[in-house]
């Protein structure tokens, strides 16, 4: 356009004209603010992917022209906000059209004014290779403490199976087709996916294609990584309440302090050595440990799983050991966790929890220890966990067993 033609456009066309560009501008440029000096970034929240499938069987269906609604119960606040995608065990690119971060109101509704687009690289929209995960563009949003986040995502082409945590015990929402990332109110096809899961079968609301979140912290905050299966997964509790064993922690720690982050990286039938819902915690220790932002401290709760499918005892600690040795080499303090109870155990496998319970307590290996054992276990009987803290099924704690648990943990250990 000439200039001459320019001068002719009328002051009105002219205030559109700026007012888009401005709007585009906004749209297409990533929060780039720098990170002010003393601050970096922390998780606040995490899962732990799974592949979505369990002896041949898929755990669930993919998606395609839908939006997924997803609600995380955050641990720690900030001002500034990123999210973890992942197509961690994906058999093809994933394609994410749009994705929003907002706070959560109730069910699968957000507060007005909340909503943040996010963008990647600038891009709002983003396909993830096979395997691979994204974090996106930070944006600036105030997210209290304990409060819930809803992270919805917009599936644009044909997902194929899901990458997943398949047992969430949170209530996720799937949408009918259309885009509805910026919807307050998002309308809701489906809640629930059911598969078999050993020898059970299972209704759950999985979290999919969702790692984690970070919010921007000051330098005296870290984070504080829970390794383990079901019984830091939160098994036995209720859904959409938010009491397994790492969430009081998260509690404690911001009542009284130092404030840490505590990322839940507790999955169902979780093992050392062997992978069956999901990577062994030695598969999967980099990733999910290592890698998490601002981690500084590991709590390492697993070995149940393994002597229960016959595994020695010098087997688990031999891979406590390794756990151990990793977390030293990248700088984190790991503080082990005693076996819990576990009354249907045989004999056998009764012995074997009490060897690895003494080597725990006696070696040295770790940092610390938490002697989850002794908070749940029945005086009268300590192959048992005390009736009041028995989920049922005499391995899995109840919402007071987890509490129990929680407030075996000394805060001390995670202060500088």
């Amino acid at each position: 356009m000439k200039i001459a033609a320019l001068t002719r456009i009328p002051v009105r066309r002219w205030a559109a004209m700026l007012l888009a560009f401005t709007v585009w501008h906004a749209a297409a440029v990533p929060d780039m603010e720098p990170e002010a000096a003393g601050l970096h970034w922390v998780g606040t929240w995490s899962a732990t992917p799974q592949q979505p499938w369990h002896n041949g069987a898929s755990l669930a269906t993919g998606f395609y022209r839908q939006t997924l609604r997803e609600i995380v119960h955050v641990s720690i606040g900030g001002s500034r906000v990123r999210v973890r995608f992942t197509n961690a065990h994906g058999q093809a690119p994933l394609r994410i059209g749009a994705a929003h971060v907002a706070l959560r109101s109730h069910g699968a509704a957000t507060v007005p004014g909340s909503d943040r687009a996010l963008a990647f690289g600038g891009k709002f929209g983003v396909t993830i290779a096979p395997g691979a995960a994204v974090l996106s563009d930070p944006v600036n949003l105030e997210v209290p403490p304990r409060s819930d986040l809803a992270v919805s995502i917009y599936l644009p082409a044909a997902t194929g199976l899901p990458t997943l945590h398949f047992r969430s015990r949170q209530t996720n929402y799937v949408s009918p087709k259309g885009n509805f990332t910026s919807a307050a109110s998002m309308p809701v096809a489906s809640t629930t996916v059911c598969a078999e899961q050993f020898v059970n079968r299972v209704c759950t609301s999985p979290w999919y294609f969702l790692a984690g979140v970070d919010v921007r912290a000051s330098a005296g905050v870290g984070a504080v990584v829970a390794l383990g299966d079901s019984i830091t997964a939160g098994a036995g509790t209720t859904t959409d309440t938010n009491r397994r064993w790492p969430d009081v922690l998260a509690r404690r720690l911001l009542n009284q302090g130092p404030v840490m982050g505590v990322l839940d990286q507790g999955l169902d039938g979780n093992t050392l050595w062997t992978s069956a819902l999901g990577l062994s915690a030695l598969a999967r220790f980099d990733r999910d440990v290592v890698a998490a932002s601002g981690a500084r401290f590991v709590i390492v709760l697993l070995g149940i799983n393994d002597l229960r499918a016959g595994a020695s005892a010098a087997r688990v600690i031999s891979g406590l050991q390794q756990l151990v040795t990793r977390a030293h080499a990248a700088g984190l303090k790991a503080y082990g966790g005693t076996l819990t109870p576990f009354l249907r155990a045989s004999d056998a496998q009764e012995a074997q929890r009490q060897a690895v319970n003494r080597w725990v307590r006696t070696s040295g290996a770790f940092d610390a220890v938490i002697d989850f054992d002794a908070a749940l276990r029945d005086p009268a009987w300590p192959r048992r966990m005390r009736p009041l803290y028995d989920s049922g099924d005499t391995l899995h704690p109840n919402a007071a067993g987890y509490e129990a648990m929680a407030g075996a943990i000394d805060l001390s250990l995670f202060r500088p």
